[in-house]
């Protein structure tokens, strides 16, 4: 029987999880959404049979076996948890949470419904990613002594006074928004466990709409902007190793970038996506490499993998029915999810205290 799937939010990110969903043989029998009518049109849109305007009416539908939910960050744990204790598997959009601790709050719920939680760290799923963990785990890079991560634009706020813009809403700005890098950095370290961050924010363009990015996400008249366009950091593990990270929506910088470089004890490495027009996926030109010594020689190999416009977000979403079904492995975990939460988290408290923060 085919895993069958509920979808909580109408937003961007249904085409991906839809077409990951039906790529893994999974069906998509239901969508909520509270605005009126949002969920009958992206039925009619998508395909799916029944629309709901409450997540308790979805919910109570007896052939639902897991929940997809696309929503503001702020309410990703309250329908996480809603899910589960109706006993639903769930694959939930990033960020875990708007906390630490509230992922541990879902971490508590999924072990006491014995139901699978999997975010969308789709960055994990792309072809170069993929290729990337190969060689690590066949031990061609060695130890990870050092990573940088970046993901950077110059011209890429989502809308102005919108629920993105909106820290209560959203948690914070670029940095809870553009995770993704920091998330495959320490993927590619071995998720090691964080020891101590030193961090700052930056707002200087947050109002300035000459960086708004190119998505057509309206503005909010009389909406809320109070959160950082733009954030660097430095992370230690307990490990030793090291993590350097920028993240922004709006910075001075040439063109958007989107990268993983690490330097390993056996060789070196670098997953990158360079943007021809900041936030347009169909302007990129992706590359993954690896860098090495041979023979008195550096090497630097290019590694070919098939072409992926949508940074791995079909792939990301079907490995989540592919582990429900046993054929996978899951891409990603709790436990992940609760340690990049507490350097998101640390980020934010050392910017906001100018000091190192100790995790």
């Amino acid at each position: 029987m085919a895993i069958k799937v509920g979808v909580i939010g109408v937003g961007g990110m249904l085409q991906y999880h839809a077409a990951g969903f039906r790529k893994a043989g999974a069906e998509i029998i239901a969508v909520c959404d509270a605005a009126p009518g949002a969920a009958a049109k992206a039925a009619a849109k998508w395909g799916i049979t029944t629309p709901y305007e409450t997540v308790e009416a979805m919910l109570a539908a007896p052939d639902v076996d897991a929940v997809s939910v696309i929503v503001p960050n702020k309410f990703h744990k309250s329908l996480a948890i809603q899910c589960l204790e109706a006993g639903k598997h769930v694959f939930c959009e990033k960020p875990p949470a708007l906390h630490a601790d509230e992922v541990k709050e879902i971490i508590a719920a999924a072990q006491k419904a014995n139901k699978q939680v999997l975010f969308n760290f789709n960055n994990r799923a792309r072809p170069e990613s993929q290729a990337m963990m190969k060689y690590i785990k066949q031990g061609a890079v060695g130890t990870i002594n050092s990573a940088q991560a970046k993901w950077i634009r110059r011209t890429g706020i989502p809308g102005f006074g919108g629920w993105f813009t909106t820290k209560e809403l959203a948690g914070g700005g670029s940095l809870i928004d553009l995770l993704h890098m920091v998330d495959l950095a320490m993927y590619f370290m071995g998720y090691p466990e964080p020891a101590h961050v030193l961090g700052q924010t930056f707002s200087d363009f947050i109002t300035d709409k000459q960086f708004k990015g190119p998505w057509g996400i309206p503005d909010r008249v009389g909406g809320i902007t109070d959160v950082e366009n733009a954030a660097h950091g430095f992370v230690t593990f307990k490990s030793g190793q090291v993590l350097s990270l920028q993240v922004s929506w709006a910075e001075m910088v040439k063109r958007e970038e989107v990268s993983v470089v690490f330097q390993g004890t056996k060789a070196g490495g670098c997953v990158q996506r360079l943007f021809g027009i900041d936030g347009l996926d169909n302007t990129a030109i992706d590359a993954c490499e690896l860098y090495v010594q041979e023979n008195g020689h550096s090497v630097n190999r290019s590694i070919t993998t098939p072409a992926c416009e949508d940074m791995g977000r079909i792939d990301s979403a079907a490995n989540f029915i592919e582990v429900l079904e046993g054929k996978a492995e899951p891409l990603n975990t709790l436990e992940q999810a609760l340690r990049l939460m507490q350097v998101i988290d640390a980020i934010y408290a050392s910017a906001t205290s100018g000091k190192p923060v100790s995790i």
